[in-house]
């Protein structure tokens, strides 16, 4: 049996149990829980192992990147720019990069940008993978290019893109890349883990993601590659056209270059009691910190695209930039918004019921239909604080 560290208080035992079952039942190697409730931990859990090579235990000091789990925070940095006065999501993205105005982008907005709308899912001939994480590039080669779809209100996830586009606005506003930001705004202030480009003092402590293997079920398999193909809008926005993704050499997510780098959609590295309280602090006083006010939060979750998503060919729904409730992502309730990353990892609040979530994960999930892991711990969390 596996052993769960941490802290469980009284009237949580549920969570706990799930988050036990989720290694004896559903394939869990290491992974990390935390709850809080109106403004405090009641859950912060760890448990199974971090590194299989050296056996080193899954603990409060172990790191885990997230996927797009992360592009929750560049969220959250928007939504503070925008609370400051500096950030008008109804204005064109060009009055704060006019560069982007380039192949007729000059009037796509900041909330159509975000919320998944403006077409640059990818890049025709993107640069070298070095000149992708050196950061310049990519995002001279966004500004330049012509959306990959016709505007006509619809909208496909931006899987990797919307990092380099949030965040060089965020750069241009505040004269900081979205990663320094991030810790001068969020993470320092909260005292939390967080990390969108880590440093090498902090590399040794990130467990490696583990791949899943692909689907075993020939319909499910088909519907991924359908999904996912690499000549589908979908398999192009998630690996910027073949770019980032597994392959004979290892996992692209795993190395010291991605890790260093600034994805701010995809290369967040945390654990799960950091975007817990990160989101709490989005809904409510933690310590002292509030990241965003009321009026803030609701400008920034009010659903604003909805209906079939042209890259992941399923119906998404997205605010500024948060994932918003659509009865498949594992949230709690209506007005719950955060992001889940690819394999499992998530972060969210839930502001009817005071709560920041978060779990993480070096397992991931191949599922197409629902993660059984945060399944069943957002059911745990509503049977506690319902």
């Amino acid at each position: 049996m596996t052993e769960i560290r941490g802290q469980v208080d009284e009237g949580f035992g549920k969570v706990a149990d799930a988050f036990a079952a989720n290694f004896a039942e559903h394939g869990e190697v290491g992974a990390g829980f935390c709850l809080y409730v109106d403004g405090r931990p009641v859950v912060d859990i760890t448990g199974g192992i971090a590194d299989a090579a050296t056996s080193r235990a899954y603990d409060e000091s172990t790191l885990q990147l997230v996927f797009s789990t992360t592009k929750g925070a560049a969220a959250i940095c928007a939504a503070m720019l925008h609370e400051r006065g500096q950030l008008d999501y109804d204005a064109p993205v060009a009055q704060y990069w006019p560069e982007f105005a380039a192949a007729g982008k000059g009037e796509l907005t900041v909330a159509q940008m975000m919320s998944h709308k403006g077409g640059l899912v990818s890049v025709d001939n993107p640069p070298p993978l070095a000149e992708v994480l050196a950061i310049d590039p990519i995002v001279e080669a966004l500004a330049a290019q012509a959306p990959l779809w016709e505007f006509d209100g619809g909208h496909g996830y931006h899987a990797l893109t919307y990092g380099w586009l949030v965040g060089e606005v965020v750069k241009r506003i505040s004269g900081q890349r979205l990663g320094a930001f991030l810790q001068e705004n969020v993470a320092q202030p909260l005292g939390i883990d967080f990390w969108i480009g880590l440093p090498e003092s902090d590399e040794a402590r990130v467990a490696p993601l583990i791949t899943s293997p692909p689907p075993s079920d020939p319909i499910e398999l088909e519907l991924m590659l359908a999904v996912m193909g690499p000549d589908t809008l979908g398999g192009r926005a998630l690996s910027l056209d073949g770019m980032f993704g597994v392959s004979e050499e290892g996992n692209t997510f795993n190395t010291r270059e991605v890790h260093a780098s600034e994805i701010p959609a995809a290369n967040g590295i945390t654990n799960a009691s950091s975007l817990a309280r990160m989101y709490a602090a989005t809904i409510g006083s933690v310590d002292g910190v509030q990241l965003m006010n009321d009026a803030t939060r609701t400008t920034a979750t009010e659903i604003v695209t909805s209906g079939n998503d042209k890259c992941l060919v399923m119906e998404t729904k997205f605010g500024m930039g948060f994932m918003c409730y659509d009865g498949v992502l594992p949230l709690t309730g209506p007005k719950a918004y955060g992001h889940a990353g690819a394999g499992g990892s998530i972060g969210f609040a839930d502001p009817d019921l005071g709560i920041g979530y978060g779990y993480v994960m070096n397992q991931m999930s191949g599922s197409l239909v629902g993660d059984p892991r945060t399944m069943g711990l957002t059911e745990a969390v509503r049977a506690c604080v319902s």
